[in-house]
């Protein structure tokens, strides 16, 4: 298997992630999900790439690459949308956003391994919990964090009126960060291609 490098990403990056969520949307569409579809109620993506280039300002989204291809992204930092997670739940905890795994590289734990990265960032800031929501419709999505070891805290009430409202989270010393990562190496990305 090859190894996976992950690297912070920079607004050079902007339109991989975007195609990657473009690319997703298609086939969750195909599969019958409203995920990330502009009538179920997702960011149309101009308003998702506004949002991802906040966070590649602020140094808060990653590229994991694969054999030299960006093969998955995701995003981690200390803010939630209104009404999902209290701010005692956000006092001790990251949260992820925009996760996506190139379909290209489906089957290779991407995204175990974009979350075990999470899980190290937390561990660095001494936060106990990654905290993550979810579309609420898709079940199959639940399942996958379900079987990445979170649990499901509750579907957030009448309050938080977005389309994913399904809060989940793990304790950050339940993984294992040092014997279940041998193949990442963690660059930091200072330049073009």
């Amino acid at each position: 298997m090859n190894a996976i490098l992950l690297r912070q990403a920079t607004i050079d990056d902007l339109g991989v992630i975007c195609r990657l969520r473009l690319q997703r949307t298609a086939w969750l569409t195909a599969r019958g999900s409203d995920q990330w579809t502009v009538t179920g109620r997702g960011l149309p993506i101009e308003i998702f790439a506004r949002a991802v280039g906040r966070s590649l300002d602020a140094g808060e989204t990653w590229i994991a690459e694969m054999a030299g291809e960006p093969a998955g992204t995701i995003t981690v930092n200390r803010h939630a949308d209104p009404g999902l997670w209290s701010p005692w739940e956000l006092f001790d905890a990251v949260v992820v956003h925009y996760m996506i795994v190139d379909l290209r590289f489906a089957g290779h734990r991407i995204g175990h391994r974009l979350l075990a990265h999470a899980a190290g960032l937390a561990r660095r800031q001494e936060r106990d919990w990654v905290r993550l929501d979810a579309w609420t419709t898709n079940t199959e999505l639940h399942d996958y964090y379900r079987r990445e070891g979170f649990e499901l805290a509750r579907i957030a009430g009448p309050v938080a009126t977005g389309p994913s409202r399904a809060l989940f989270e793990r304790r950050t010393d339940s993984w294992d960060l040092e014997a279940g990562l041998p193949e990442i190496s963690v660059a930091s990305y200072t330049g073009g291609r």
